[in-house]
């Protein structure tokens, strides 16, 4: 018996999908055909898996240190940084937030 399991884009939920090649450990790459966005349905890197960008701007807003959250997440201080920086420049509340929490 042949068990399929339904895989649908993380970012918009559409089943559209396209297989485009393999990861160089071997995992599968999709591309989605909605919004043309690329993933995979698993990470080996911690900064890739769903979730962590939230996880990082909540910690941040706790008042959590850059080297602290990397430690916490098994991620890249310099990942922390760039995700920051990142967010700041996309939303202005948090940038707002963010120097509020550092004066």
């Amino acid at each position: 018996m042949i068990h399929s399991e339904a895989i649908h884009c993380p970012y918009c939920h559409s089943n559209a999908l396209q297989k485009n090649g393999k990861s160089c450990t071997g995992e599968q790459r999709w591309r989605c055909k909605e919004c043309k966005k690329y993933f995979q349905r698993s990470y080996r890197y911690n900064a890739r898996k769903q979730g962590i960008r939230d996880t990082i701007i909540e910690m941040t807003l706790d008042s959590s240190g850059v080297r602290d959250i990397g430690r916490v997440l098994k991620i890249s201080k310099d990942t922390v940084v760039a995700v920051l920086k990142k967010n700041a420049r996309h939303e202005p509340v948090f940038h707002h937030q963010t120097r509020a929490t550092t004066i």
